[in-house]
C-alpha cells in the first residue's frame, strides 16, 4: 500500500514564511533538469556503471571457457628439419625432412569436472547480474542524494543571502537610530557582529553548494543547471515488515549471495573429480617427406611415409600426495564461508531496510514539526520587531529572532532532503530502485542477459568482438561549479 505523498522541497514556501519572495526566473516548460532525466544520464554515462557492465560481460565468458574443457580439441603441427652433419656410416638419415601431423582429442569422462565447472560458472554469472543490479541501485541512490544536496544547498544559500540582506538593513537602521541617539553603540556593534557571522555562514553555504554541484557532475556527467523539484516516489511500504518482506525477495545483494552459495556447491564437485578416473579418445595422423634427400645408394628407404593412430586413454589416479582431499576440504570450507556470507548479507539488508524506513518516517515527522516552528518563528520575528518599535524589545532580541527563523528554515530544507533520500534508500534496499522500476527517459534499458545469450554457445576460436571503446565521457569540458543561484521553473511547467 503506497504511503502518503512525501513532502517536496519548496523554496517558495520557505520564502513566504520568511516574509519575502525569492527572485524567480521564468523558464519555458520542460527547460529544467528533472530527477528522472539526471538518472537517465547517469544510467547511460556513469563510469562506475559502464565499467560494471563490462565486468559482467567478462564474467559471461567464463561459461564458454569452462565448456571448452569438455569439447573436442583439434591441433596440427608442421616441422622442417635440416641435418647439417650426417654421420659417415649412416645410410638411412635424410639430409632434410618435412613432417606434418594432426591430432583430435575427445574427452569422454572427466569425473564430472566439466559439468560442475559449467554449473558454477552459470551461478556466478547470475550472481554477477545481481551485483550489476546492486551497482545500478547504488549509483541511482548516489545521484538522488547529489540531486537533493544541490536543491538543499541552493535553498540554504538563498536563505543565507536573504539573511545577509536583512541584517544589512538592520545594521543601517541601527546606525541611523544611533546617529539620532535612539540606540547605543552596543546595539550597532551587535548588528555588525551578526552581519559578519551571517556573511561567513553565507560563504560556507556557497562552498557546500559548489561541492554538491561537483559531486553531481561526477555522478551524472553534466552540470546541474536548473533542477526541478523531484517527483513523488512510488511503491513505498506501509510498514517496516512489508519493506523487509519485499527486500528479502528482491534485494540484489541477497540474490547474488544466494547464487554464490550454489556456485560453491558446484565447486565441491569440481574438486572431487580430481580423484576420479578420466577417459579420453584420440585420433592422430602424420605425413613425412624427406624431400628426396636420402642418398641414392639407399634403395630400402622411402622418401615419403604416412601414419595414422586411434585409441582411448584411461587415467586412474592412485596417489597424488593428498592434493585431491585438500582441494575438497578447501571447497567445503569455502561453501561454509559462502553460507555465512549469505547470512551476513541478509542481516545487512534487513538492518538497512528497517533503518531507511525509520529515517524516512522520522524525517517526515521532523518536517511537520519544523514547518510549525518556521511559521511560529516568522510570527515571533514580526512581533519582536513591532515590540522593538515601541521600546519593549532590544535590537539583540530582533537579531536572535531572525537567527532562530533562519535556523528552522535550514532545518526544514535539510529534513525535506533527508526524507526523500531516506525514502529512495528504502526503495533501493527493497530492490525497487532500478531503471526498470523508475520508468527512466531515453532508449532501451541495458539487459545483461543479451550478452550472456550471445556468447554462451560460441565455440569458434576466432569469434572476436570489436575493439573496446570508451562509453562514459570525461568531464574536462564541464565548467567549474560556482554558487550562482539557478533559475527556478515556473508553476505549471510540468516539472
Amino acid at each position: 500500500m503506497p504511503h502518503p505523498s512525501l513532502p517536496r522541497i519548496s523554496l517558495r514556501l520557505i520564502a513566504m514564511l520568511a516574509g519575502t519572495a525569492l527572485t524567480v526566473s521564468m523558464t519555458a516548460p520542460g527547460a529544467a533538469e528533472t530527477l528522472p532525466g539526471a538518472l537517465s544520464k547517469a544510467y547511460d554515462n556513469n563510469p562506475t556503471l559502464t565499467a560494471a557492465r563490462a565486468g559482467q560481460r567478462a564474467n559471461d565468458e567464463n561459461l564458454p571457457i569452462q565448456k571448452a574443457a569438455g569439447l573436442p580439441n583439434v591441433g596440427t603441427s608442421v616441422e622442417f628439419q635440416e641435418n647439417l652433419v650426417i654421420p659417415g656410416n649412416s645410410f638411412f638419415v635424410a639430409k632434410r625432412s618435412l613432417t606434418v601431423g594432426g591430432r583430435l582429442s575427445v574427452p569422454i569422462y572427466q569425473g564430472g569436472a566439466v559439468r560442475n565447472a559449467v554449473k558454477a560458472a552459470k551461478f556466478r554469472i547470475e550472481a554477477g547480474q545481481a551485483d550489476l543490479r546492486g551497482t545500478e541501485a547504488s549509483i541511482f541512490s548516489q545521484v538522488v542524494g547529489a540531486y537533493m544536496d544541490v536543491l538543499r544547498d541552493q535553498a540554504i544559500v538563498q536563505l543565507n543571502q536573504k539573511n545577509v540582506s536583512v541584517l544589512s538593513t538592520n545594521l543601517q537602521a541601527s546606525s541611523d537610530r544611533f546617529e539620532i541617539g535612539d540606540l547605543t553603540r552596543t546595539d550597532v556593534a551587535q548588528s555588525q557582529a551578526r552581519l559578519a557571522l551571517a556573511d561567513g555562514d553565507l560563504r560556507g553555504a556557497e562552498a557546500n553548494l559548489i561541492a554538491s554541484r561537483e559531486t553531481y557532475v561526477r555522478l551524472v556527467g553534466a552540470a546541474p543547471v536548473e533542477l526541478a523539484q523531484p517527483p513523488l516516489l512510488p511503491n513505498l511500504p506501509a510498514s517496516p515488515e512489508d519493506a523487509v518482506a519485499v527486500a528479502l525477495n528482491n534485494n540484489p545483494d541477497i540474490d547474488a549471495a544466494t547464487q554464490f552459495v550454489k556456485a560453491s556447491q558446484a565447486d565441491i564437485g569440481v574438486a572431487r573429480s580430481s580423484r576420479l578416473p578420466s577417459l579420453t579418445a584420440t585420433t592422430s595422423g602424420g605425413y613425412n617427406n624427406n624431400l628426396n634427400s636420402i642418398p641414392s645408394a639407399n634403395t630400402a628407404a622411402d622418401n615419403t611415409t604416412t601414419s595414422a593412430q586411434t585409441g582411448v586413454t584411461l587415467s586412474i589416479p592412485i596417489f597424488q600426495g593428498g592434493r585431491p582431499a585438500a582441494q575438497i576440504r578447501q571447497a567445503q570450507s569455502r561453501r561454509s564461508q559462502a553460507m555465512e556470507n549469505y547470512i551476513e548479507v541478509e542481516r545487512g539488508v534487513i538492518a538497512q531496510t528497517r533503518g531507511a524506513y525509520a529515517a524516512w518516517q522520522a524525517n517526515d515527522q521532523i518536517i511537520a514539526a519544523t514547518r510549525q516552528a518556521v511559521s511560529a518563528n516568522a510570527l515571533s520575528l514580526e512581533g519582536v520587531r513591532a515590540e522593538n518599535s515601541v521600546g519593549t524589545r532590544s535590537i539583540l532580541d530582533i537579531l536572535n529572532a531572525e537567527q532562530e527563523l533562519l535556523s528552522t528554515q535550514v532545518q526544514l530544507v535539510s529534513a525535506e532532503r533527508n526524507a526523500y533520500v531516506a525514502a529512495f534508500t528504502l526503495l533501493a534496499a527493497m530492490g525497487k530502485a532500478e531503471a526498470r522500476d523508475l520508468g527512466l527517459e531515453g532508449g532501451a534499458l541495458y539487459d545483461p542477459d543479451v550478452n550472456y545469450r550471445r556468447v554462451k554457445g560460441k565455440v569458434w576460436d576466432w569469434s572476436n568482438d570489436p575493439a573496446p571503446k570508451q562509453v562514459a565521457t570525461d568531464t574536462r569540458s564541464v565548467p567549474a561549479a560556482n554558487a550562482a543561484p539557478p533559475a527556478i521553473p515556473r508553476p505549471g511547467s510540468g516539472q
